[in-house]
């Protein structure tokens, strides 16, 4: 069923139908969404900017929008963040539709700005319509049980003045608490069930995203292995493997809501210098940068400052910092970042000549969701929750962060502390390399391995891969073609995704390890799915290793060269 908007707040869907509003400055765009997701469960809502997709959410509770990220007047990414700061709205899930924004800062800030998807136009149609689906019988299903939740406040009701008699007449004191009993267990089961499919959300996503990244940085260590004589191309190479691992990192993070909402944030340290972190986090920063025309300074210090943390973390909060400064400075601002020593600190200053901060805010700044600018004259963007994030992940690592401003329209400034190793003056020898895992596997034993992966990117760079560090490989698409290749190949080594056609990667195992010579190979599962539970399903179908995408190439090598030892040892 379809609607055109209107802002009368009687307007209401029939009790078998959800509203679903599709926004879009484009008429014929419209017109391709009703037809993408006509269905005699949906009543489509259409709205042609932001101002009327905000009438009719104020008019009407959706189960879903699908908007459009390039809008005259008011962007896809504005109307997302007024959408998620009202109490009302909060809830609604956004599935964004872009034609033009395919970077990944785009995405980031689409999933930032709280959307739920980001899909790229044209739209894959199947993929819109089961997206949309999810969110329509999410929401169908949140409308009935707010009716049991109804229907059940009568009952209590009837059920208390029900109770008041039976004291009265002393009469079935066991039933009632029975029944208030079960009246809770069915609750917690619905909480369980909500929880579940959460978890099976969060789960499904992850798996989504690692996948792509796989074959990514199987091109990039292959490249590195066949040398790049270029230092432009090396220095690519580097950035690409850098934000693959990032990308990674947030999806695991993804994977555990609960635990980034309590802080337990694992860090994961390594050697790296300030001169490094912070070029990183200026690399992050400089599309935004260079988009407000602004100017960048960066004065690093002559020596060598040594930190022993996580690159990434540190990172993350610096490109923070520089996206606050960004952001909120008029266009052809200054940016000035510095970092010197200062006993055994590293200091680095982050100043700016924008709007500055009131000196009662100066403290404030740092609270979740807190902004300087109201909510009715923000323009600037952001949920308020950088500035919080990095003093937390500062403080994780042993240091400060503060700000400093001389009021409104005269900039401001932060300052981060973090401690020096014990010992780390300039002079600080680099710690000594190690042998990277890829040489010592060129001259391990050759082995014969088998990759299976329904991407055909992934299994195509991993085994070329794998091919230059001198094994034979075979590959295969589904499950029956890696059964199939194993009983033919009799490979050493297998590496299985788990979500294969015909033959998922369990059921591929299983009948890999009962084919003659099978119990003696190695199975590893290569996939994306990551949980606990994931894990423990590979031990039981006899998998040796569970590796999640994108696999770390130092890690696979090392594994694959302790089983040439063995081999080796075997012979």
């Amino acid at each position: 069923m379809k609607s055109s908007l209107s802002p009368d707040p009687a307007v209401l869907a029939p009790a078998d139908q959800v509203n679903i509003l599709i926004v879009d400055d484009e008429p014929r765009n419209l017109t391709v969404l009703e037809s993408i997701l006509d269905d005699p469960g949906y009543r489509l809502v259409r709205a042609h900017s932001g101002q009327e997709a905000l009438l009719a959410l104020m008019a009407q509770e959706f189960a879903v929008l699908v908007l459009d990220v390039r809008m005259p007047g008011m962007t896809g990414f504005e109307l997302a963040q007024i959408i998620k700061e009202r109490k009302k709205t909060a809830r609604v899930p956004i599935i964004f539709l872009t034609a033009y924004y395919n970077e990944d800062q785009h995405i980031l800030e689409g999933y930032g700005s709280g959307a739920v998807d980001y899909l790229h136009k044209p739209v894959n149609t199947a993929v819109l319509r089961s997206k949309v689906a999810v969110f329509a019988e999410l929401f169908s299903k949140g409308r009935a049980l707010a009716l049991a939740n109804q229907t059940l406040t009568t009952e209590i009701g009837e059920r208390r003045k029900a109770e008041e008699r039976l004291r009265e007449l002393n009469e079935t004191l066991d039933r009632r608490v029975t029944e208030r009993t079960t009246t809770l267990a069915l609750r917690e089961a619905e909480l369980r069930d909500a929880n579940r499919r959460k978890d099976e959300f969060l789960a499904t996503l992850a798996h989504e995203l690692r996948n792509p990244l796989a074959p990514v940085r199987n091109a990039v260590q292959l490249l590195r292995l066949k040398g790049l004589a270029a230092p432009e191309l090396q220095w690519s190479a580097e950035v690409i493997d850098r934000q693959v691992q990032a990308m990674s990192r947030l999806i695991d993070d993804l994977m555990d809501v609960s635990r980034i909402n309590q802080g337990k944030i694992e860090l994961r340290q390594d050697w790296f210098t300030a001169e490094e972190v912070l070029r990183d986090a200026v690399e992050c920063s400089r599309p935004l940068i260079d988009e407000c025309g602004h100017q960048l300074v960066l004065s690093l210090p002559g020596e060598r400052l040594s930190l022993h943390a996580d690159r990434t973390r540190l990172t993350q909060a610096f490109m923070n910092l520089l996206n606050n400064a960004a952001k909120y400075m008029d266009r052809g601002g200054r940016i000035e970042v510095q970092a010197r020593q200062a006993g055994n600190d590293l200091v680095v200053t982050v100043k700016d000549s924008g709007i500055g901060i009131p000196a009662d805010r100066l403290q404030s700044v740092f609270e979740l969701f807190s902004q300087v600018e109201t909510a009715l004259s923000r323009s600037r963007g952001g949920l308020g929750i950088g500035l919080s994030l990095t003093q937390r992940l500062v403080e994780m690592h042993g240091g400060t962060v503060l700000a400093r401003s001389e009021g409104p329209g005269l900039g401001s400034e932060f300052e981060v502390r973090l401690p020096l190793m014990a010992g780390t003056a300039a002079g600080l020898s680099t710690p000594p390399a190690q042998d990277s895992a890829g040489d010592s596997l060129m001259a391990s034993q050759d082995l014969r391995i088998l990759i299976a992966d329904d991407n055909q990117d992934a299994c195509a760079t991993l085994a070329s891969l794998l091919e230059l560090m001198g094994h034979t490989v075979r590959q295969a698409n589904d499950g029956q073609a890696a059964v199939d290749a194993a009983a033919e190949f009799d490979p050493q080594v297998v590496l299985l995704d788990i979500g294969m056609p015909r033959l998922n990667g369990y059921e591929a195992c299983a009948q890999i390890r009962a084919q003659a010579g099978g119990a003696a190979r190695t199975i590893v599962a290569c996939t994306g799915w990551g949980q606990a539970d994931d894990r423990r399903r590979s031990d039981e179908a006899g998998f040796d290793q569970h590796l999640v995408k994108p696999v770390d190439p130092a890690v696979l090598f090392e594994l694959l060269a302790a089983v040439a030892a063995r081999a080796h040892a075997n012979t």
